[in-house]
């Protein structure tokens, strides 16, 4: 089992309007732009932030808007260039033999889409996709279908959790992960048009001392949102961060088996046991 692997973490560009072909083929380009400088540096795993190819405004979506919020009209939707965007990436991951977690909208044939986390294996493969589950206000009144279930997917001998958005905020779905066997939870959240999301970083750090796991913390290159990407190590430490400033940048860091993890994991096991007896 490998000793280490080199996880890079993303902060890029977050565009808001779905239905606008050349933002959302901006967006994919960046993408791919960040990619190869994550492969270049040696990675094997890279995850990008909430809304990497979009992050829809509700004021955009809704069919009332743009002044009143509403349901969301998901026919304004460039949903073929979703795809192709989509398609290139995957496409890009194989030939440079990399993992990447992409999050994005996913289509549903009869109901609102969900808001999702795509894993695509070093073959180019689409392999697994995690659907946001807590989700804000506005997101189930007016937008998304939420998801059910925790994803996990393994790379070289590590294993991985996913959560999207608000997830940071519930300590329960990363307790669910614990008992999975995770090393580490990839964390994508968004502060598109929002700021001062600082405490969400607090709230990482937290959860990473908690469970005793890495958590790779992936936001938008927004200066005014708080927050930065990084990668925080199983005793709540970062390991590494994207530049304050904004800029749209890739980090890498060498993720580790850590005796912390199975160590808390166990002691951890033994006393919900004897608690809950």
């Amino acid at each position: 089992m490998p000793e280490t692997l080199k996880l890079a973490v993303a902060q890029s560009t977050v565009h808001r309007d779905p239905s606008d072909p050349a933002l959302l083929r901006a967006s994919g380009a960046e993408v791919r732009s960040l990619l190869r400088q994550a492969a270049a540096a040696g990675a094997r795993l890279v995850h990008f932030t909430e809304g990497a190819l979009c992050f829809p405004s509700k004021e955009i979506m809704s069919e009332l808007g743009p002044d009143e919020i509403g349901p969301s009209d998901w026919t304004k939707a460039d949903w073929k260039v979703l795809q192709e965007e989509l398609d290139s990436i995957a496409e890009l991951s194989g030939e440079l033999g990399v993992w990447t977690v992409l999050p994005s909208i996913h289509q549903l044939p009869d109901a609102r889409p969900h808001n999702s986390m795509y894993v695509v294996s070093d073959q180019g493969k689409v392999v697994a996709r995690y659907d946001e589950r807590t989700m804000s206000t506005t997101k189930i009144t007016w937008m998304y279908t939420p998801g059910k279930d925790p994803v996990t997917f393994d790379v070289d001998g590590f294993r991985f959790g996913l959560a999207l958005g608000l997830d940071v905020l519930f300590p329960e779905l990363f307790t669910e992960y614990d008992r999975l066997g995770v090393d580490g939870v990839l964390v994508s959240y968004s502060t598109a048009g929002v700021t001062h999301h600082e405490h969400i970083a607090v709230q990482a750090r937290g959860t990473a001392v908690n469970n005793t796991c890495w958590i790779s913390l992936a936001v938008p290159a927004n200066p005014d949102g708080g927050l930065q990407s990084g990668v925080i190590d199983p005793r709540g430490a970062w390991a590494i961060h994207a530049p304050a400033d904004g800029t749209p940048a890739v980090v890498t860091t060498d993720v580790l088996h850590e005796d912390v993890t199975q160590i808390g994991r166990e002691f951890r096991q033994r006393t919900r046991e004897r608690v809950n007896s």
